[in-house]
C-alpha cells in the first residue's frame, strides 16, 4: 500500500487534549469520504488510545507527550499510530483483556476492547520503561455515486 497523505502531531499528555486529538484525526480522515459512523468509530478509538497514554503511561510523571501519526493509504484506509514514552506495558496480552485495568478505581478496563471493536486492526507494542505504540487501521467503505 502506498501512503497518499500523512500528518504528525505531538501533544502534552493532558486530558484537555484528548478532544483535540479526536478532532484532528477526524478532520484528516474526511479526505477518504467516510460515513458518519466510520468517523465516529475512528474518533472513539483515538479517544481510548490517547486516554490510555494520559492515564497509564505517565502516571508517575508530571507531564509526558503523546505522539500521533496518521497515514492515508491508497486502499482507502487510514492507519493511526499513537505513541508515548511512558512506563510501558509489562504484559500486553493481559492489558488487552476486557475489564483488566492497572489503576483500578473508576476505570472499566475496556480501552483496548473498544479500540478493537471500532477499528479493523489494533496492534500494540511496548517496552517497559520506554513506552507503548498503538497502531490502528480502518478501511473506509467506498461511497456509491448516484448520478442523476
Amino acid at each position: 500500500m502506498q501512503i497518499t497523505n500523512k500528518f504528525t502531531l505531538t501533544l502534552p499528555a493532558r486530558s484537555s487534549n484528548e478532544s483535540f486529538a479526536r478532532a484532528c484525526i477526524s478532520a484528516f480522515a474526511t479526505q477518504l469520504d467516510p460515513t458518519i459512523e466510520e468517523i465516529s468509530d475512528i474518533k472513539t478509538a483515538v479517544s481510548e488510545a490517547v486516554t490510555n497514554c494520559i492515564v497509564h503511561a505517565y502516571k508517575e510523571q508530571v507531564l509526558g507527550k503523546i505522539y500521533i501519526t496518521a497515514f492515508l493509504q491508497d486502499n482507502n484506509s487510514i492507519k493511526i499510530k499513537i505513541r508515548d514514552k511512558g512506563c510501558g506495558i509489562a504484559n500486553i496480552e493481559q492489558a488487552m483483556e476486557p475489564l483488566y485495568t492497572s489503576v483500578g478505581g473508576e476505570r472499566a478496563g475496556l480501552g483496548f476492547a473498544v479500540m478493537e471493536s471500532f477499528m479493523d486492526s489494533v496492534k500494540v507494542s511496548s517496552v517497559v520503561g520506554k513506552g507503548t505504540t498503538i497502531t490502528m487501521t480502518k478501511k473506509i467503505s467506498p461511497r456509491i455515486s448516484v448520478n442523476g
